[in-house]
Formats: structure tokens, C-alpha cells, sequence
């Protein structure tokens, strides 16, 4: 009787030291990277800040910050303007190529790997010693497989596509550092977008437009010339404070070894910080086609009640009768053009002024031409990249009369964070290591910018193989947003279910 207590005992006080030893380990603060697109830095490291991250430093193309293993989730779960989140594992210095190899065998990968453990290598480098990233790729997988050969004499395989473990290594002059992917797949890729329509535009720089707006949900939303449908689904997110995470199927930190799973799902069906939205967000497309594909992906993302999609000629537009904000992406005779591309903007600028009164419009383009054709006075520009074109994201305040006298009555123009994003401008035009347009090899994260347009040409898997391997990965059911239960699934076989992501048995 005495043993039996003092066995109760012993593993009372076991337990209790490991659940002590886990929450030691969770709230153990370490290094962090989101990476962005250039022009979105300030953008992404105000969500940071708001989310609770510590230590939140701007770079270039990135933000730098610490947090735990649950800021680490959330980052990849809710930030909306970030592209991928890394965690470094080693900073080191390296001249040669042979540097790279014994920098990265130094780390005892048995930590991150096992012998059935797929991995992949991603490189970005900005050095004259290095001129071809994928050579450092290549150093830094040899590095890995050499250590495990020598020691168990067998390697871990790579896999390209699909690995469980995806590393990151970044070479600027000597300086390296070398990562774990913990978003996988780029995180722009939100799992809503059933079909698309020519160039559409990226969603992490769509909320990015949005969230440099200010707009939070607090009048309605107008997109005149919508396509897909990607900054009306990405402005209903933002108004209801929804994760954009939540439409994807997997984040590459689920395959870690250490990966929480019970903290995940506890982020992942935490629903307290929604909120309701009582305003309403139109979209509106001259092309039917664009106008369908558009609905389909709103009725994927559960938001049919938040958005509604019309065919109108922009030509059309007339005054809204609710308090609104106008945001577009209208062609700029790259990929999208119209047979009278001048005359476009001509008409955009006519209807602003005479139909959009006492309300703010907002436009992303690419010509100072086009620009010009508006004939309003932008009370902001902001520049921006929309994959390799160097834009302009400008704001044109419309309110009756003349400018002089709007202000008199107390009218504002810019606002003081109106200011201080126009003088980003400055910083964003000297830093940056663009060209006008990118050649293909400083293209280092292809994927993330040019979105979509290789879709075609990706192997597919057969349809029992990917139905078999979807079904693996259902979550837990939850309630979605629409009420109708007869919307389209992501694809066929899988409707979206807030509370496990999807729902693999029901059919059409």
C-alpha cells in the first residue's frame, strides 16, 4: 500500500514536471523572419506588432522579430501580408563554397532530420562570390547528406515538390544564414482561389493595398473593375478580422518534430477576435467570365452573405448611396490591356469626380501616362511592386469645390500615417536592388511574385492518389460563415469547414 502511494506520487510530480518543462520550452522566445513584398515592409510590421511580436526591426523585403513557438503559428496562421515565415538555426560567415558546406555540417541535423525525412533547399544570395544560388543550394544539401552518410551510412532523400522539411539559406556578401521554412508553400497561396482569371493580382500584396488604406470594415468596399475577386475576399477577411490562414491545407511546421499539435488546433478554432461587419462589399466586372469565377471564389471562401459580384461597365458606375471606399487594379497594358487603354483611365477619372464624391477612391497602376489620362490630383502616391513592375498605389480624396476651400472647412488631405508612408518613397526608390523590371535571376522567390501563371504546366496527381492524400489530412469540423450549405467546394469532394479546414466525405 505504502509502495502504491509512493509510485502515485512520483508520477504525479513527473507529470507535473512535464507539463512545466513544455510550457518552458513554449514560451521560449527565439529569432524570427517574415519575408514580404518590397513596399509592404511597413505594412507587415505593424501586423507583427499588433499580434504581439517583440523586437520588430524592418529590412528589405522582410521584418525581423522574436516570439515562441505560438507567435510562430499565429505569424503563418494570421498575418496577411507576409509571404513566408522563417526561423534561423545558424548565422555564420562564409567566403567560399566550401565555407557554406562546413558552416552548415556543424549543426547536428539529427535535431530537424531523420533518415525518412524528405528536404529541400531554398537559396537566396546577393554576393559576389556566389553567383548562382542554386550552387549554395547544392553545398548546403551535400553538407547535410555528407553528415548523415558518415554517420549512419545512409542519407536522407531530397524531395522538390513535397518535402517534410524546407530550409532556407540566405547569402548576403559573406554573411549567411541559414533557416527552417515553417510556412512551406508561399503563404499568398490562402486556398480560397478555385479559378482566375489574366494576372491576377497577388493577395498578400491585395491586403497589403487594403491595410495601407486604413479601411477596417467601417464603410462599404467598391472594387469597379474586380476580376477574380481577390481584394473583394481579402477586404471581407480584414473586416471580419478573419485569419487568411484558414483556407490552407497544411503549413510545413506541422511536419516539424517538435510540432504541437493541440497548440495549433487551440489557434487554428480560436474564433473570439472575429468580428461582425455591418457594411457591405461590392465588386463588379465588365467580362462575365470574370464576374463567374469571381463568385465561385467568394462562394469557396463562405463570404457570398459579405460580397456581392455584378456585370457593369465601369462607364456605368453611379454614386453609392452608403459611405464608401473605392479600391481597383485597373489594366495597365502589361498582361491586361484594353483596345483603349487611355481612354480607360479618361472614363475612371470622369466617374470619380462626378460620381464618387465625399468618398476616398484608391488605384494601383503602372504608367505615369495613365495616371495622368485621371486628371485628379492624388493626394498620396505610394510605390509598390506588382510582381516585376514598379507601380504606384495612389489615393485620390474627391469632395465638391476647390481644394483651398476643402481645407478651410477643415478638410484633410493627408494623414499624419498618410505622411509618413509618402516618405517611404524616398527610402523605397534608393534601397531597393530592382531594376525597372527584374531579369529572371534576381527573380530568387519566383513563385511568391508571379503567381499562378505556371499553374498549367504543374503535374498533376492522379485523382484516387490526391483524394486518398486530402482525406489523411481533415481537421475537425466548425462553422462556416455562409448560410448556405449548398455552396461550391474548394474541389470536388471538399467543401471549406472553418473548424477542420475541410470536409473530405461530403459530395455535390
Amino acid at each position: 500500500m505504502k509502495k502504491r502511494g509512493i509510485y502515485f506520487v512520483l508520477c504525479v510530480l513527473i507529470r507535473n514536471f512535464a507539463l512545466y518543462l513544455r510550457k518552458y520550452i513554449m514560451t521560449q522566445s527565439f529569432e524570427l523572419i517574415a519575408k514580404t513584398f518590397m513596399g509592404l515592409e511597413p505594412v507587415l510590421a505593424k501586423e507583427l506588432t499588433q499580434l504581439g511580436a517583440e523586437n520588430v526591426q524592418i529590412g528589405r523585403r522582410m521584418v525581423s522579430f522574436t516570439g515562441d513557438k505560438e507567435m510562430m503559428y499565429r505569424a503563418n496562421f494570421q498575418l496577411h501580408t507576409a509571404i513566408r515565415i522563417l526561423k534561423p538555426i545558424k548565422h555564420f560567415k562564409a567566403l567560399s563554397a566550401d565555407d557554406v558546406y562546413e558552416g552548415v555540417k556543424t549543426i547536428d541535423w539529427t535535431e530537424f532530420l531523420e533518415l525518412d525525412t524528405t528536404f529541400a533547399v531554398d537559396s537566396v544570395v546577393f554576393s559576389e562570390e556566389f553567383r548562382h544560388s542554386k550552387f549554395v543550394a547544392y553545398k548546403v544539401k551535400d553538407a547535410i547528406v555528407d553528415q548523415f552518410r558518415e554517420k549512419t551510412g545512409k542519407r536522407p532523400n531530397i524531395s522538390v515538390t513535397n518535402p517534410d522539411i524546407r530550409l532556407n539559406i540566405h547569402v548576403a556578401e559573406d554573411q549567411c544564414t541559414l533557416s527552417l521554412d515553417s510556412s512551406g508553400e508561399s503563404l499568398h497561396r490562402r486556398g480560397y482561389r478555385q479559378e482566375s482569371v489574366e494576372a491576377p493580382i497577388n493577395e498578400v500584396l491585395a491586403a497589403g493595398m487594403i491595410l495601407m488604406t486604413g479601411w477596417q470594415g467601417e464603410t462599404d468596399f467598391i472594387d469597379p473593375m474586380c476580376g477574380s475577386g481577390t481584394l473583394l475576399i481579402e477586404a471581407a477577411l480584414i473586416a471580419r478580422n478573419m485569419a487568411p490562414g484558414l483556407f490552407r491545407k497544411e503549413f510545413a511546421f506541422e511536419k516539424w518534430k517538435d510540432f504541437d499539435r493541440d497548440l495549433f488546433d487551440a489557434i487554428y478554432n480560436d474564433d473570439s477576435q472575429e468580428r461582425e461587419f455591418n457594411h457591405h462589399i461590392y465588386g463588379y466586372d465588365i467580362d462575365i467570365k470574370a464576374v463567374n469565377t469571381a463568385r465561385l471564389n467568394v462562394r469557396a471562401a463562405g463570404l457570398t452573405n459579405d460580397i456581392t459580384v455584378e456585370e457593369a461597365d465601369f462607364k456605368d458606375f453611379v454614386q453609392p448611396k452608403e459611405k464608401s471606399i473605392m479600391v481597383t487594379n485597373p489594366p495597365y497594358g502589361e498582361r491586361i490591356s484594353t483596345p483603349d487603354l487611355l481612354g480607360t483611365y479618361k472614363m475612371i477619372g470622369e466617374r470619380l469626380k462626378h460620381q464618387f464624391t465625399g468618398n476616398d477612391a484608391w488605384i494601383l497602376s503602372y504608367r505615369e501616362e495613365c495616371f495622368d489620362q485621371i486628371g485628379l490630383k492624388p493626394s498620396i502616391k505610394i510605390p509598390l511592386f506588382n510582381g516585376s513592375l514598379e507601380c504606384e498605389f495612389r489615393k485620390y480624396q474627391m469632395f465638391d469645390g476647390k481644394m483651398r476651400v476643402f481645407r478651410e472647412e477643415g478638410g484633410t488631405v493627408k494623414t499624419e500615417e498618410e505622411k509618413r508612408q509618402m516618405a517611404e518613397k524616398r527610402r523605397f526608390r534608393q534601397n531597393r536592388e530592382f531594376k525597372k523590371r527584374l531579369e529572371e535571376q534576381e527573380e530568387n522567390e519566383e513563385a511568391d511574385i508571379r503567381t499562378f501563371r505556371f499553374r498549367s504546366l504543374e503535374k498533376k496527381e492522379p485523382r484516387k492518389t490526391r483524394d486518398a492524400r486530402e482525406s489523411r489530412d481533415a481537421r475537425k469540423p466548425r462553422n462556416t460563415r455562409d448560410s448556405r450549405d449548398t455552396r461550391k467546394p474548394f474541389k470536388k469532394g471538399h467543401h471549406f469547414d472553418k473548424k477542420r479546414r475541410f470536409d473530405d466525405h461530403d459530395e455535390d
